[in-house]
């Protein structure tokens, strides 16, 4: 059975300014501001959802294929990608752009100002599961990615059969209502957080037991109280797993998808599912950055097996 990740694929520059943006910025002119910060520190990281989600899935002897535009700095992006095992045959570069790119600077109140460029990002509506045919794949992913890429993917599935999860997260708000709806009502599961699950009931008007039944499971994230499985008319509740320290929070909501659907891959019980899913977003707390945790299975059953139980089932990641 093969999976393919569609989303986001981009670089992320993170930099620190050892001071506080608010003693620069000046309210009575903020109709001429112009503003340098003098950073101390920056690191460049692999990110975007599809790549984070697929790296968790290959850490856990999956090999997904990734489908997505990229510049012409992604080498070595896709040289890393490779060697751990995501197929990354279906990644169009497209000349003359760079990879998407989100800038992040922080200060030392953990305030940030951010831009994030599209780039080569903005071609992805041009990709189509037609690459695959005839041997079209079993399961789609689709996170946040340009709205006119999701709307295509959406419809592609539907028109083809193709069950897929469903994770709009951050363009839940630029998403077109009816297209939101589509993609809700046809899909197969649905991932999201709290808030993002009151934010969809609030733009489609659909009720949360609307939603439930449209889709076969739905996964919501509660942050540090763990998750809610909702599924066979039964609602399954999954605790965080404790991290040994809190290095970086970014990508740990792309860990617990790849973990779960690793999980689901597997025919596992929902709440083996889920447990996997938050023990690989705690490895991804512990570390920073989105694709900087790594294990091998045995490691992570071991883990799983300390934090849990001994339930059998898990040694199928074996």
């Amino acid at each position: 059975m093969t999976v393919v990740c569609t989303g986001s694929i981009a670089y992320d520059y993170l930099m620190s300014f050892p001071g506080y943006f608010k003693e620069h910025i000046l309210p009575e002119h903020l109709e001429s501001i112009s503003l340098s910060f003098l950073v101390d520190s920056m690191i460049k990281q692999k990110g975007g959802t599809a790549p984070n989600i697929a790296y968790t899935m290959a850490l856990l002897g999956e090999r997904p294929k990734l489908l997505g535009t990229v510049g012409e700095d992604f080498s070595d992006y896709r040289a890393w990608l490779e060697k751990n095992n995501v197929d990354t045959t279906h990644v169009k570069v497209i000349d003359g752009e760079f990879t998407a790119s989100f800038f992040a600077n922080t200060d030392l109140s953990n305030a940030q100002i951010c831009s994030f460029y599209t780039g080569a990002m903005a071609h992805s509506c041009d990709l189509s599961l037609s690459e695959f045919a005839p041997d079209y794949p079993q399961m789609v992913i689709i996170s946040p990615n340009d709205p006119g890429a999701m709307y295509c993917m959406v419809e592609e599935c539907i028109d083809l059969g193709i069950p897929y999860l469903y994770d709009p997260s951050q363009q839940i708000v630029r998403l077109e209502v009816d297209k939101l709806i589509e993609g809700v009502k046809g899909a197969q599961s649905l991932f999201i957080n709290e808030y993002e699950f009151e934010l969809i009931q609030k733009r489609t008007a659909m009720h949360a037991e609307e939603i439930k039944e449209n889709v076969d499971f739905m996964v919501v994230t509660h942050g540090e109280k763990g998750s809610i499985i909702y599924a066979d008319n039964n609602e399954y509740m999954i605790p965080v797993v404790e991290p040994k320290e809190i290095k970086d929070p970014t990508g740990v909501g792309d860990a617990f998808r790849g973990g779960f659907i690793r999980g689901y891959r597997l025919d596992l019980s929902w709440e083996t599912c889920g447990q996997i899913g938050a023990l690989a977003a705690t490895y991804c707390l512990e570390q920073s950055g989105t694709q900087n945790h790594s294990y091998t299975v045995k490691e992570f059953v071991d883990r799983y097996k300390r934090t849990f139980s001994s339930d059998s089932s898990i040694e199928k990641l074996l």
